[in-house]
């Protein structure tokens, strides 16, 4: 894989942690970022942090509150960038799409929370402007979700309907291991 792919984590805020989400899959999605977090800087590959941030104050993301914070194992580095959102998409009202183009890179690497939301947001419109996203299916997680029929919804089979959705149209999908891998062949 090129040296100029970067590693886009989307996200992965305490706000995430609030009980009000409900349950979740995936409990090994954090693991498996920072697993890929660490690979990409092993290897000098730039990273891209996305925080979700609201001028609300009744928002889980309002900017002064300790939920719009990066999760602990988070810690960008000076040679990292860190883009801030209040949309589900990184593209909008951010310079993503201009740093992207800049870096003349040919994919971008996808993870982070939540999979049905800011994450397959970012993926389509990665998909939509040319840049070939690759989405770590392990490296995201999602909540239960209640349908307009009332209906409850379970978040493995959001996440999974949510791959099956991205596969191959808008963003190859594949697990941690196998990207890991990649970078040394």
């Amino acid at each position: 894989m090129e040296k100029n792919v970067p590693l886009i984590v989307i996200d992965v805020q305490k706000a995430f942690h609030h009980p009000k989400w409900g349950e979740r899959n995936n409990p090994e999605a954090e693991k498996n970022i920072e697993r890929l977090i660490n690979a990409w800087r092993e290897t000098n590959r730039p990273i891209i942090f996305v925080a979700h941030i609201s001028e609300r104050k009744e928002s889980l993301f309002y900017r002064e509150d300790i939920g719009s914070e990066f999760q602990d194992f988070i810690r960008p580095m000076p040679e990292d960038l860190v883009i801030e959102k209040s949309v589900n998409s990184a593209f909008i009202g951010t310079n993503l799409e201009e740093i992207l183009i800049n870096m003349n890179c040919p994919n971008v690497i996808i993870c982070g929370l939540t999979t049905n939301h800011c994450v397959e947001t970012t993926t389509r419109m990665a998909g939509n402007f040319g840049f070939n996203p690759v989405l770590v299916s392990d490296a995201a997680a999602t909540f239960d979700r209640v349908g307009p029929d009332g209906k409850k919804y379970r978040a493995e089979d959001i996440h999974q309907m949510t791959l099956v959705n991205l596969n191959e149209e808008f963003a190859e999908i594949v697990d941690t291991e196998t990207l890991i891998k990649r970078l040394v062949d």
